[in-house]
């Protein structure tokens, strides 16, 4: 049997009757960047975040720094965040003009630990950025609770958690603002690059949409200097489509969270994934512990399945940070976690007898 880490082709080919005579509609009025179907787009998606304003933008990475931007981020300015996370959350930081400063992880969630969070603080520190790692929410109480009581923002990294929930609140609507990013493998994907910010501020969210067109509010008067960081329609349009299925397949990830979580509480030396108290995740990605894990995902893939590394190797130990001081040792849970970490398949389409299957497999590979 072939298990595919992702199954792109089979959504895409079931709503292509939904979303080619829209993509024709555009081509016919040549509305290209911007227009109706990205103010739709937006409006219906802070609808589903549970916030007042959504900024469609081109990137996840752009949605990120454009967020950095409108708070005012200064060079020499520190955001607090974790190393287990694509790069796309610290460039956003330093592109900015800020200072990554990591902290450590929870071993049980692998999102931001927010016990680690007040002893990394200085005087220059101005915000923190919880990722919402694998499709769950970071322990949003108690880092908003620091960041209040120390004058701090918060920025949601929620890019693998659209629609995910902590305590009955949407990621991406407890922070002050949020990112997304609508890369094709994420829950919620374009087809291309899109992203977006979410904020409850009327003013920031302005600032945003003038820092996505170059500065302007309207065309040619420039009141500061911006970015070409537009959405374009083509993408919003697949985006609207898209969404009024995201319920439906966040709950088949569910369904096939839980079946994985039943068949592997019989394999021994496999760590499952938690699920914190008061968190409804979307899972993004299905992700375990396993001694061995190169010759774990040899084995597998030998079988036919196919798997993924989020992330083998933490951002505080990558070259292009070797600038900012950081050491093997400095995050003992993230660096352990990066040597077992393994992600299984998971999309809706998936299969109980292709579960059983990896299952199977991953039994096998660990008793040989």
């Amino acid at each position: 049997m072939q298990v595919p880490f992702l199954d792109l082709k089979t959504p895409h080919n079931e709503l292509a009757d939904e979303i080619l005579p829209l993509w024709e509609e555009i081509l016919r009025h040549a509305a290209f960047v911007g227009g109706p179907h990205v103010a739709a787009f937006e409006e219906e998606f802070a609808a589903a975040c549970g916030t007042s304003h959504c900024v469609a933008v081109n990137s996840g990475t752009d949605a990120l720094r454009f967020a950095f931007l409108a708070l005012g981020l200064r060079p020499g300015d520190e955001v607090i965040t974790v190393a287990n996370t694509f790069i796309a959350t610290t460039e956003a930081i330093t592109q900015a003009g800020g200072r990554p400063v990591f902290v450590d992880i929870d071993p049980r969630t692998y999102n931001m630990d927010p016990a680690k969070i007040e002893a990394a603080l200085t005087p220059r520190t101005k915000g923190i950025v919880p990722v919402h790692l694998y499709g769950q929410t970071a322990e949003m109480d108690p880092i908003l609770e620091i960041a209040g009581r120390k004058g701090l923002w918060v920025v949601e990294d929620a890019a693998q958690a659209q629609l995910a929930e902590y305590k009955g609140r949407r990621a991406g609507s407890m922070g002050v603002m949020a990112a997304t990013s609508f890369y094709p493998g994420k829950n919620l994907g374009a087809c291309g690059e899109a992203g977006a910010v979410m904020t409850n501020d009327a003013a920031l969210a302005a600032t945003v949409r003038k820092l996505r067109d170059h500065g302007q509010a309207r065309k040619y008067y420039h009141e500061m200097e911006g970015y070409n960081g537009r959405c374009d329609a083509l993408q919003a349009a697949a985006l609207r489509i898209k969404l009024r299925r995201l319920p439906e397949w966040n709950a088949a990830r569910r369904a096939a969270a839980a079946r994985y979580l039943e068949r592997l509480s019989g394999i021994p030396d496999v760590v499952a994934p938690k699920v914190a108290d008061g968190c409804l995740p979307v899972w993004h990605l299905f992700v375990i512990q396993v001694d061995n894990r190169d010759t774990v995902a040899e084995a597998l893939r030998d079988r036919g399945v196919g798997t993924g590394l989020h992330y083998p190797v933490p951002l505080h130990l990558q070259e292009a940070y070797r600038h900012l001081g950081g050491v093997e040792g400095a995050l003992p849970v993230t660096e352990a976690c990066a040597r077992r970490l393994l992600s299984l398949p998971i999309f809706p389409g998936l299969t109980d007898a292709q579960i059983d299957y990896v299952c199977e497999s991953l039994a096998a590979a660990i008793e040989k």
